[in-house]
Order: structure tokens, then sequence, then C-alpha cells
């Protein structure tokens, strides 16, 4: 069964936040068939400390407007990996070099993607970057 509707919307909105922070290779994936835990992973990276932090807390805000709390939240005081649980989706902030080491994408590439906007892709070198 695909993720649910709330799920899709919550990943969207938290892939919002994350880009009003620059962050990088924002993808979600629909976990829903292979965890019963979550429906979607939000993966997400960011270029520092300074700005996994800001990326984080900008989901968290915008999530609690949508009325999603964290349940569980890891990782937060080194900054290189930081887990947000909010129950439908989970949202991983990570460094790009933790990003590239651990390649969740290619851990759960059996996934299927979950659409997000276009505009939340940002041009990289005066091109569009594609739907990773």
């Amino acid at each position: 069964m695909p993720a649910e509707d709330r799920s899709r919307h919550l990943a969207v909105v938290a892939a919002r936040a994350a880009a009003d922070k620059k962050a990088q290779e924002i993808i979600a994936l629909d976990v829903s068939e292979r965890l019963v835990l979550t429906d979607v992973f939000l993966v997400t990276s960011g270029a520092n400390d300074r700005q996994v932090k800001a990326i984080v807390d900008a989901v968290e805000e915008a999530l609690h407007k949508e009325g999603a709390k964290a349940v569980r939240k890891e990782g937060l005081s080194e900054a290189h990996w930081v887990l947000l649980d909010f129950g439908e989706i989970v949202v991983h902030v990570q460094q790009e070099e933790d990003r590239e080491f651990y390649a969740l994408e290619r851990l759960w590439k059996d996934c299927p993607v979950v659409d997000l906007p276009a505009d939340l892709y940002a041009p990289t070198d005066g091109a569009e970057s594609a739907n990773a």
C-alpha cells in the first residue's frame, strides 16, 4: 500500500522548509511497503553543522504548524546526521560527506520516489538539477 496522502503532504512541507534553508539533494522515498513504522523517508543534505541545524529547525517548525510533532530526534548535538521521526515521515538531514558515505538512497533504492514540486530543486551551475 503506497504512502498515505498526509504522509506525502508532510514530506512536501518538510522538503519546502529544507529548501528554504538551502538544503541540497532533497529526495523523498516511499518506504511504506518495507517498513511498518513510517511511510516516507525525506533525505537532504547541508554543507556544515550550522546549516544542518538550521534545516532541522525549519523542518520542525513547518511540521509543527501542520500538527506533526517529532516523537524522536537524534544526532542534533553533532549535527552530522540528524534524524527526525514524526511518525508518518522520518526526516534525515546529513552533512554532504555523511550522505555520500551512508548512501541511504542506495540502501532504499527499491522504494519508489515520492514526487516533490519541481521548484524545490535549485539550479546547479546554471542547469536544473534532476530529481535524484
